[in-house]
């Protein structure tokens, strides 16, 4: 069992940044790919980006590539994403989660362990 805990969200105004940490426990993730996930208000949980065990591999989506950075530690089982350049659009609470694979996945549902979310939002 994973437990999955997010910190770092706030209130920033647009093209400022912020760093959202992903902590996990229970069981070391370090094997094991993991992934972002954000949900506006009234939509659905959208892929954000995802990074392979080591970190040697990453995928970001289209919305995000160039300004969001994903990166982990393994020695501290925590994941990151660096957000910068933030656009109203990008107002969300986002998620962290963990597979039981290495393989990189932008869908959801192949995500077997989720954090609580930690609630970002751009102010124009």
């Amino acid at each position: 069992q994973v437990q999955l805990v997010e910190s770092g969200g706030g209130l920033v105004q647009a093209g400022g940044s912020l760093r959202l940490s992903c902590a996990a426990s229970g069981r070391s993730v370090g094997n094991y790919a993991m992934g972002w996930f954000r949900q506006g208000p009234g939509q659905e949980r959208d892929f954000v980006a995802a990074i392979n065990w080591s970190g040697g591999n990453t995928a970001y989506a289209d919305s995000v590539k160039g300004r969001f950075t994903i990166s982990r530690d393994n020695a501290k089982n925590t994941m990151y994403l660096q957000m910068n350049s933030l656009k109203p659009e990008d107002t969300a609470v986002y998620y962290c989660a963990s597979r039981s694979y290495n393989n990189l996945r932008s869908r959801s549902g192949e995500y077997d362990y989720w954090g609580q979310g930690t609630q970002v939002t751009v102010s124009s």
